[in-house]
């Protein structure tokens, strides 16, 4: 199983979890940890997800999220766990 880090930013709205949430599932993939917060009317989310990379690439996720991000209008970015804890390692 690989591990990957999705974010999802943009202004709040009802439905934003729901969306994501929902298109993850379809791909089979699980989501093992999240976390959200508002800061005045901005939504923020960031998801740690576990999937079978045998089935499915970071690409081919990011290019599904491609949709909720443009119906709910927001900015989504799905990166392999390591890449994202090698980039923001201090």
């Amino acid at each position: 199983m690989k591990k990957a880090i999705i974010t999802v930013t943009g202004a709040d709205h009802p439905g934003i979890i729901a969306a994501v949430s929902q298109a993850l599932a379809r791909l089979d993939i699980n989501i093992v940890n999240v976390s959200q917060t508002l800061m005045d009317q901005y939504f923020t989310m960031i998801m740690q997800l576990e999937f079978d990379d045998s089935r499915r690439t970071i690409a081919e996720i990011q290019a599904a999220m491609s949709a909720v991000e443009n119906a709910q209008k927001l900015v989504i970015h799905v990166q392999a766990e390591e890449l994202f804890t090698a980039m923001n390692k201090l």
